[in-house]
């Protein structure tokens, strides 16, 4: 295998012609994720029941279940529940925000599949809710750091300025953990960076036996782990094994998809850009047809509306 061949060279991916072909109406889009939302036979979409049967009489809702009598479709109670948006634009958006790696601006998603520009926020921030599935248990070495994201104070106008310094202020904090072994990443959004809220995020998430690599933080001194530290402040990034660069190649690429993609992410949206890269990441080592599997399958009961999405 040459020694130039790119990261995940040994993936499949999908070309643009490979996609339309692949999907070229609705009907076909929508079978793809009736199949992969239930890939172990139809389920109701409000009871979970299998006593359901194909109605084509009723062109939005083409099942019902004889159990609850309610009738459904496979965008019910998923990430594109009540949505107006054809399954051909659906299937092409989760491919676009899926296969890229800085994501996709609701702008270039409105121009590339023919929709409003609030339509395709909207639909952008509903395929982030199926990366929403939670955090795991994580073991063996795992580093551990924050990161902040948010305006420069300089550059905020004079009435949005807080006037309390530079660096981290006005920025919303977010700690983040790699698990060696099997690169995964999991992060969350957090009020603080103290040492209850960072500790106890690392303990939520690893077991007893973890060993632990962080910055010279001083919220991380005490942790019930075994525990490592790397001083940067004094310009030691690496000893050993002590090092959070593989954590760090994560912020570089979130923040790489805030300043040159989204240029904004707002605190209250903040946590579903995490779970976006998040899983993104998660995924890289599968092929692009089984990564977009997976989003429709973990949108299941991931409904996300409108009017919940702008409400304070």
């Amino acid at each position: 295998m040459a020694r130039s061949a790119p990261g995940k060279h040994f993936r499949k991916g999908i070309t643009l012609m490979e996609l339309f072909q692949m999907f070229p109406d609705d009907e076909t889009a929508e079978e793809w994720f009736v199949e992969n939302r239930w890939p172990d036979g139809l389920r109701c979409a409000h009871c979970e029941g299998d006593n359901v049967a194909k109605q084509g009489n009723h062109p939005q809702m083409p099942f019902h279940c004889r159990d609850c009598r309610k009738f459904f479709s496979v965008k019910t109670n998923s990430f594109m529940h009540s949505s107006k948006v054809g399954y051909q634009k659906w299937v092409i958006a989760v491919y676009l925000i899926t296969s890229s790696l800085k994501g996709v601006s609701s702008m270039k998603l409105h121009r590339d599949i023919g929709v409003t520009q609030k339509t395709a926020w909207h639909m952008a921030h509903r395929i982030r809710e199926a990366w929403n599935i939670g955090s795991e248990t994580f073991e063996g070495e795992v580093e551990v750091d924050e990161s902040y994201f948010g305006g420069k104070e300089s550059n905020k106008h004079a009435s949005k300025k807080l006037n309390a310094g530079r660096g981290t202020v006005g920025k919303t904090a977010v700690v983040g953990m790699k698990e060696r072994d099997t690169n995964k990443v999991q992060a969350q959004v957090v009020e603080a960076t103290d040492k209850e809220t960072l500790q106890g995020f690392v303990t939520e998430n690893t077991t007893e036996e973890t060993v632990v690599y962080t910055d010279e933080a001083k919220a991380y001194s005490g942790l019930s782990r075994e525990h490592q530290a790397v001083g940067h402040s004094v310009g030691e990034y690496v000893r050993d094994q002590a090092h959070t660069n593989g954590l760090e190649s994560f912020w570089s690429m979130m923040k790489r998809g805030y300043n040159g993609t989204y240029h904004q992410m707002s605190p209250k949206h903040l946590h579903r850009y995490v779970n976006e890269f998040e899983g993104r990441h998660n995924v890289r080592p599968l092929d692009t047809i089984d990564q977009m599997k997976l989003v429709a399958k973990q949108g299941s009961g991931k409904k996300l509306l409108y009017d919940d999405l702008i409400r304070e």
